[in-house]
This record gives C-alpha cells, sequence and structure tokens, in this order.
C-alpha cells in the first residue's frame, strides 16, 4: 500500500487561507436554486395528486350516488314483491286451513 506524503511547513499549517476548498459562489448558488426549483415542484406534485385523488373520490361518490338512487328504486319494489308474496302467502295458509 502507497501512502502519500505531503510535507507542509509549520508557517503554512498557521495560515488560515492554506488548502481550503476552492468554492465556486455561482456553482453553489446554481445548485441551491435548483434544490429549491426541486423541493417546490415535489410539493405542486404532491398538490396536483391530492387535488386528482379528491376528484376522483367525488366522481365515485357521485356515481354511488347515483347508483344507490336506483337501487333504492328497486329496493322498494323488491319490497313490494316481498310484501305481495308474503300476503300471498298468508292467503295461502288461510285457504289450507
Amino acid at each position: 500500500m502507497i501512502q502519500d506524503h505531503f510535507y507542509v511547513c509549520p508557517g503554512h499549517l498557521k495560515d488560515r487561507g492554506f488548502c481550503t476548498p476552492i468554492v465556486d459562489e455561482a456553482e453553489a448558488a446554481a445548485k441551491k436554486k435548483k434544490e429549491e426549483l426541486d423541493r417546490e415542484i415535489e410539493l405542486i406534485k404532491a398538490e396536483y395528486a391530492e387535488k386528482l385523488k379528491k376528484r376522483k373520490k367525488s366522481k365515485d361518490s357521485k356515481k354511488k350516488g347515483k347508483s344507490t338512487e336506483k337501487d333504492k328504486g328497486k329496493e322498494k319494489e323488491d319490497s313490494k314483491d316481498d310484501e305481495d308474496d308474503e300476503g300471498a302467502k298468508a292467503e295461502k295458509e288461510k285457504n289450507d286451513k
């Protein structure tokens, strides 16, 4: 294994500006702006997805509401048929006795 040896004199070790990374301010600003835009895009996507879910739920509930109205009509007819059947059964029992 090879180890790199970098000799630095005591004067350079005390120097605060020695061997510091070069920071490109324009690049850092662009990166920060991109991160902010990405966060904003994610928030907008989440809001849009939530709106779609609400729309879908409202459409489903409207469809269910329509189907329940139809079902209510059918249930009324079924209950009338059941009442007629019960009446017919009662009459049949009376006739049998």
